[in-house]
């Protein structure tokens, strides 16, 4: 992630925190000022690569509904189940489903898992 010029360089802080005199317990907050931040930029990192993703996992959504007939909840748990057994990122399961509409197949252990997770989910016959 890019920093910005006004941005808290952690590894500054932390020198700051050890070589400045403090208070009691002063390391201590300055310690956990440091580790919250980086939990912060960890999080912040991690919805910039949900938010990434959401428009192709929203088109596989969209798709399996067409395909499945299902609803949007179970279109989801479809993807994270084929997700999961073919041991896939949902992101690139959702990727290479779309991808079928330009003419690519699907690779074999999703293709496998998808078959498998729609086949659950149709009404017996009989």
């Amino acid at each position: 992630m890019a920093s910005s010029p006004d941005s808290l360089n952690t590894s500054a802080l932390q020198s700051r925190c050890d070589t400045e005199p403090q208070a009691p317990n002063g390391n201590d907050e300055c310690a956990e000022e440091v580790a919250e931040i980086k939990a912060l930029r960890t999080e912040v990192n991690e919805l910039h690569r949900a938010m990434e993703s959401h428009p192709s996992i929203d088109q596989a959504r969209g798709m399996l509904m067409t395909l499945g007939p299902c609803t949007a909840d179970e279109a989801w748990e479809i993807l994270v189940e084929v997700s999961q057994h073919s041991n896939t990122k949902l992101r690139a399961v959702a990727e290479e489903l779309i991808a079928t509409t330009e003419g690519e197949p699907l690779p074999s252990p999703v293709r496998t898992a998808l078959g498998e997770a729609l086949r659950k989910r149709q009404p017996a016959t009989g």
